[in-house]
């Protein structure tokens, strides 16, 4: 599988698994989405209004001290309901179950008292009195109450229903919590009510409440929850109706999604598919709690009261009615039912819409797929560019969704989605890049400088495979006499000879930025400007083939005292040397499934046919014109017009004696000038005036140049019994390579 194909699996399983994830949404992913929801509502949380008629009727610490400890005689709760109806409450809600009789009723306190003929005539009207379940039953009757039940798994009873359901579309009944039974009221009780309603919430995991049902399902009946039908009763209604998927206007494309909304006389609730309403909670305010002690002395009257839906709680905290919302760590439960019935009244809701998962799913998948495509084709850093912009535009637009129409949309899951594909998609990339560079390493890392290919390898780019034109110089190096040499050594010698050599030439090329293209028995090839940039590759070439002939000078001066310690003949090894500067084509050369990085082209065969002449003009390192030009700072002196096996045109070769202190030096000034009338004399064919600067040159040298000057003498005694043609310009002819 090649890197591409794989990077596109890695990277397609990546982004699979997170929609897959996504839609099976478990906890973990529910809570950050959760979490983001909170915070938006604890930026922005809807505004308290005290203008709505909504409030509490709190039976809070202060009414505790002075009606007494819960619970109250239901003669007094039958009080309060009286006060409250008769000052014209709209609806009047119990967040409270009474399934058990009054242990406080007359009859029932007799048990308590002493068995005594003197208390008999009492007891006998005691027992005629009416118990506190009767009174508070009639207290009911005569007000506008729903009483809340508490559907349960463990419920053994079923409540009354006091209004009638309709629906469009699918059964509700499929989508709504399910609950085989409920925790009621006492049945005189729910029969004089004219609503019942459920006190159930579903809290998530966290035990956040943020969402309650508006309808639930005991056994087989559909009942509202306690603020809906305190909304029903208050505007009279007797029917609810729930529109579900398949109903006219709710798209459903065939599938059971569930509830959609649900209308309660005048108002309609969007909801959750299982009929749950999200709540968009306002803090805490005094101004919507009533103190059950001050409604009992009188204290609140009609003012405060009339018109009003009244829900009879508790926010005294030994009676453990206290629940976490996203605002508050702790409220009395019938805030959240004042709460939702706030909200619903001012038609200011949240919902999840329909749209949100599908439009997060294709938001990862398309945001996905371009960040996987930008890491591969331009890197980590475009990618990343786009992914905080993608970011930064799914948070900024779930914050308008939801200030602007109270939709709640995920910003966190798609932002951890993304970053789990940018992450993959750059370790891969980075895990590819350093295959590619170790690799890089190990191709070149016999070949060039450690500094040269760690270069390369941080800049693979640098390399193009396959093929490129470049200017480049050529070193090609021989040894010369290496068959009489190799005769006189075994095997094992020969090897051990040939290391000791190419190891500090090696060394040499790779120190001057050079790269070895490869070693051919005695020989070694190099170049420069391949595959790094080196403006400077002729005087590092130069400078290569000078040091190079100083580390055979060592060599051989260590190799005459290892045979003269053992007693053996010693013959000093020459070097020669061929370097020519042009245009060559580099690159992997080969076939597919073997390759070498080479070299070829016209430029490459006259730097090695160079390397032959240093035999026949018995010189180190002979230079191409090229070369020459291009590095000015070495001294080099003019061989010959020569025109090479293999080349129709003939070109100046050049012997290169030293660096830049040479160049310098007097001695070498006087020799350069000495030479170039040489040359000029002799290709004028003055032949006994070049015959006498070849030797005025001789003592000028030293007798670096003897065989030089001894090839020209020869060539022009050759000339003075045989002269060439009149237009000759002083060109030769190599016989051998």
């Amino acid at each position: 599988m090649g890197p591409r194909l794989l990077y596109v699996f890695i990277l397609g399983a990546v982004i699979a698994g997170a929609l897959m994830l996504r839609v099976w949404d478990p906890s973990p992913v529910a809570r950050l989405r959760f979490l983001v929801f909170d915070t938006y509502q604890q930026i922005r949380p809807r505004a308290f209004n005290p203008d709505l008629p909504v409030r509490i009727v709190d039976i809070d610490e202060e009414s505790l001290k002075r009606v007494g400890q819960w619970p109250w005689p239901r003669t007094v709760l039958a009080e309060l309901t009286l006060k409250l109806a008769t000052n014209g409450a709209a609806a009047i809600g119990f967040d409270m179950v009474f399934p058990e009789p009054d242990r406080l009723s007359p009859a029932n306190a007799l048990h308590f008292w002493p068995k005594s003929d003197a208390l008999a005539s009492l007891r006998a009207e005691v027992e005629k009195l009416p118990s506190n379940d009767q009174v508070f039953a009639e207290a009911i009757g005569q007000a506008p109450v729903v009483l809340g039940f508490i559907a349960a798994p463990q419920g053994t009873t079923i409540p009354e229903t006091k209004a009638g359901f309709a629906h469009g579309g699918d059964d509700p009944l499929l989508f709504a919590p399910y609950y085989p039974g409920a925790a009621t009221s006492l049945p005189e009780l729910q029969e004089k009510a004219k609503g019942a309603g459920s006190l159930n919430w579903v809290p998530d995991q966290d035990q956040i409440i943020r969402r309650i049902p508006m309808v639930v399902r005991v056994g087989d009946v559909l009942y509202p929850s306690l603020a809906a039908d305190m909304i029903r009763l208050a505007q009279g209604a007797s029917t609810y109706v729930v529109k579900s998927s398949g109903a006219s206007g709710e798209t459903a494309f065939g599938e059971k999604t569930g509830i959609a909304r649900i209308r309660i006389g005048d108002y309609e609730v969007p909801t959750e598919a299982n009929g749950q309403m999200w709540i968009r909670f306002t803090h805490q305010a005094k101004e919507r709690y009533l103190p059950a002690w001050r409604v009992l002395n009188g204290e609140i009257g009609k003012d405060a009261i009339e018109g009003r839906l009244l829900l009879i709680g508790t926010s005294a905290a030994g009676l453990l009615d206290l629940r976490a919302t996203p605002l508050e760590a702790s409220v009395p439960g019938a805030e959240l039912h004042a709460q939702a019935i706030e909200q619903i009244l001012q038609g200011i809701f949240l919902q999840r819409p329909d749209f949100a998962t599908p439009a997060e799913l294709l938001y990862i998948l398309v945001l996905g797929i371009l960040i996987a495509f930008l890491i591969y084709r331009t890197g980590a850093a475009g990618s990343a560019v786009l992914g905080g912009i993608a970011v930064a535009a799914v948070v900024a637009v779930s914050w308008y969704a939801f200030d602007v129409f109270g939709w709640l949309v995920d910003p966190v899951y798609p932002t951890i989605a993304l970053t789990a594909i940018y992450l993959a998609g750059t370790l891969f990339v980075f895990l590819r890049t350093e295959r590619e560079r170790n690799r890089v390493r190990h191709a070149f890392g016999h070949y060039m400088a450690p500094a040269l290919v760690e270069r390369l390898a941080n800049d693979p780019s640098r390399l193009k495979l396959g093929g490129e034109t470049r200017d480049m110089t050529l070193l090609f190096s021989d040894v010369r006499g290496f068959t009489a040499i190799s005769e006189g050594l075994d095997a094992e010698e020969l090897t051990r000879f040939l290391n000791n050599l190419f190891t500090p030439l090696s060394n040499i090329i790779l120190e001057e930025q050079g790269t070895i293209d490869k070693y051919m028995g005695d020989a070694v090839m190099a170049f420069w400007n391949a595959p790094l940039d080196d403006t400077e590759h002729p005087s590092h070439a130069c400078r290569a083939a000078l040091r190079m002939m100083g580390e055979m000078q060592e060599l051989n001066a260590r190799w005459r005292h290892e045979a003269e310690a053992k007693g053996r003949p010693f013959k000093p090894v020459q070097l020669g040397i061929g370097l020519n500067t042009g245009i060559c084509c580099v690159g992997n050369l080969g076939s597919e499934t073997r390759f070498d990085y080479s070299v070829i082209g016209d430029n490459v065969n006259v730097a090695s046919r160079l390397e032959g002449q240093s035999k026949t003009y018995d010189v180190g390192t002979i230079a191409g014109e090229s070369t020459t030009a291009r590095a000015p700072d070495f001294a080099f002196i003019e061989l010959d017009l020569l025109k090479v096996k293999g080349k129709t045109e003939a070109t100046r070769i050049f012997a290169l004696l030293g660096d830049s202190a040479l160049k310098r030096s007097q001695a070498f000034i006087d020799l350069s000038d000495r030479h170039g009338e040489f040359l000029r004399r002799f290709r004028a064919q003055a032949w006994d005036a070049a015959e006498a600067l070849s030797h005025e040159c001789e003592d000028l040298d030293g007798g670096r140049l003897d065989r030089l000057y001894a090839l020209y003498r020869e060539r022009i005694a050759v000339f003075r019994h045989h002269p060439p043609p009149p237009d000759w310009d002083g060109r030769a002819e190599a016989l051998s390579k």
